[in-house]
């Protein structure tokens, strides 16, 4: 039947010759793998989210479906009663198998990734079962094991982070051709692009770095449009399509309200806020204004001072920061960050009184002396060093790229992350004798940083002085050469440890550029060079020098090259 008590029945309109049924009995509902000209691949993954056992002894989690903003944050299945590892269950084997297809750098390699279709269970006719919604396409951004606890017990599980796919272009809606022509075997996999969505076809194209450009973002004028949509009228004009994606019922509670924008913040939503930051333009040029704000309440998480900084502290530390590095023809208007930056997921402006005027002017700051700054939680996200690298990276690279950033970073106390070593601990020096009016010397107390030089003769002698990133073993008079590099420095702010799983062979060139944050690893071992990300050759292993993952990524972060 297509339509079942007034509302266009999911099975009718996924009905295929191709592929069996579909399923949505369970939370995580994968299709049949078929095997194609262009090798095995799943046509979908259908995933279920339901909230009437959300928070139960069976599911302690709660989904978090931000569709206004794209994110998803979904729970695996795996249960206090299983014995079987965590990543063994029916439903997280086969999302920890399409996340790593779903981080395939290559575009061939990701036109075979599986696409996510989300669903929620919805109340109708005072029935609580049995009802679905469509809520969109998604790909899973990012995956960690976590622990749930139920009366005492605890036991793991993961958390997906899912990026839900704009599907303006398509009118909110998906032809399911697409899936059919995906279970097809005797169809390529570029074959099956004909019916993706727009963005689909994009991220297939441009990889990760456009993930957030095609990210789903609902408009307050969209969301009222949608509300206003029959979902039985509208769908059933384009039979071959599903109904579109509406706004939650009050039914899903865990879903974040339009007025929590902070709720549920996650690093990944960060630093999409971070890439993405809308700056005034004046003459066809971007201002720095709030870049250069949210640059500067970073260093302030950096130095362990509050989040809030009142408006009068903020007038004078901001605006010398714009009168110095913003552009020479931009105002220098501090009160336009302090305000504006509200419009960020980020940014949070208290102490102001509700008579006061919608865009207030800085004589109304000086009045009330407001206290403005990060949010609760992006401060609290920004206080994981990892997460703080990335967050300074991606401001600099994509905001800030043509100031003079050594200047800039000293000025804000930050210039340890200008390089991977990071600054040395001998900038505290304190003299013990008087200093004379023409010294040629002085005493002088030094804290450094004391290495194990063995550590490094072990590291070079295992790879015989050959750089892992080109192989070039240097010959000198007396013998060979390599330089040992710490993957994450030794210095402020990194505080990296002085190990073997932390250090790098490289010749001097690759350790200059290593540790000027011109070259990275990638999570698949490939050197890559940050200015365009395009590939060197493969970091090459010794079965004795185990390199710590961790390490290895945290460099990424301060490239701005995170992709786990």
């Amino acid at each position: 039947m297509p339509v079942i008590d007034g509302y266009r029945n999911i099975h009718h309109v996924t009905a295929s010759e191709t592929l069996a049924q579909i399923q949505l009995s369970k939370g995580i509902n994968p299709v049949a793998e078929v095997r194609a000209p262009s090798g095995r691949r799943r046509p979908a993954i259908l995933i279920r989210s339901s909230p009437w056992k959300a928070g139960t002894t069976e599911t302690p989690w709660h989904d978090v479906f931000d569709l206004d903003h794209g994110h998803v944050c979904y729970y695996g299945d795996h249960r206090s009663d299983h014995t079987v590892p965590v990543g063994s269950t029916p439903g997280n084997a086969v999302l920890l198998d399409a996340f790593a297809k779903h981080q395939a750098l290559a575009p061939d390699e990701r036109a075979q990734a599986t696409p996510l279709l989300l669903f929620a269970a919805v109340s109708r006719n005072n029935t609580s079962k049995g009802y679905v919604e469509f809520c969109g396409v998604a790909v899973i951004e990012h995956a960690e094991q976590i622990e749930h606890e139920v009366r005492g017990l605890k036991f793991p599980n993961y958390r997906y982070e899912l990026t839900v796919f704009d599907l303006s272009a398509e009118d909110d809606q998906v032809d399911w051709a697409w899936i059919e022509a995906r279970g097809r075997a005797d169809l390529s996999v570029a074959d099956t692009l004909e019916h993706a969505p727009l963005s689909w076809c994009r991220w297939v194209e441009h990889g990760h770095p456009a993930l957030s450009k095609m990210r789903r973002h609902v408009s307050s004028e969209r969301r009222h449009q949608a509300s206003r949509r029959d979902p039985l009228t509208d769908s059933l004009e384009q039979p071959g399509l599903f109904p579109p994606p509406r706004q939650p019922l009050d039914t899903l509670p865990a879903w974040p309200e339009p007025d929590e924008p902070q709720r549920d913040l996650t690093a990944s939503m960060l630093v999409d806020e971070l890439r993405n930051l809308e700056e005034h333009r004046a003459n066809g040029r971007q201002s720095r204004h709030k870049s250069l704000t949210l640059l500067w309440s970073v260093s302030r998480v950096a130095a362990g001072k509050p989040r809030l900084a009142r408006w009068s502290e903020f007038r004078n530390e901001v605006g010398e920061l714009l009168v110095e590095f913003d552009r020479p023809e931009s105002h220098v208007s501090p009160e336009y960050p302090f305000w504006q930056l509200q419009k960020s997921r980020l940014w949070h402006v208290e102490g102001f009184p509700t008579e006061a005027p919608a865009e207030p002017h800085a004589a109304v700051f000086d009045r009330f002396d407001p206290a403005a700054g990060l949010t609760e939680q992006a401060a609290r996200l920004l206080d994981d060093a990892f997460v703080r690298s990335q967050a300074v990276a991606i401001l600099r690279e994509t905001h800030l790229a043509d100031i003079d950033h050594h200047a800039l970073m000293t000025e804000l106390g930050l210039a340890g992350y200008e390089s991977a070593s990071g600054v040395p601990c001998d900038a505290g020096e304190q003299e013990t004798e008087p200093r004379p009016r023409h010294p040629t010397r002085r005493m002088v107390t030094l804290s450094r940083i004391v290495r194990d030089p063995e550590l490094a003769a072990r590291v070079k002698r295992l790879h015989d002085d050959r750089c892992q990133v080109c192989d070039l073993q240097l010959q000198t008079r007396f013998g060979t050469y390599s330089e040992a590099a710490h993957v994450r420095g030794l210095g402020h702010p990194h505080n990296g440890p002085d190990e073997l799983s932390n250090l790098l062979v490289l010749c001097p060139n690759h350790h200059v550029q290593f540790d000027a944050l011109a070259i990275y690893v990638d999570a698949d071992d490939t050197v890559r060079t940050t200015v365009d990300d395009k590939p060197m050759g493969q970091l090459r292993r010794h079965p004795a020098h185990r390199i710590d993952k961790g390490h290895l990524r945290y460099h990424r972060a301060l490239c701005g090259r995170d992709r786990e």
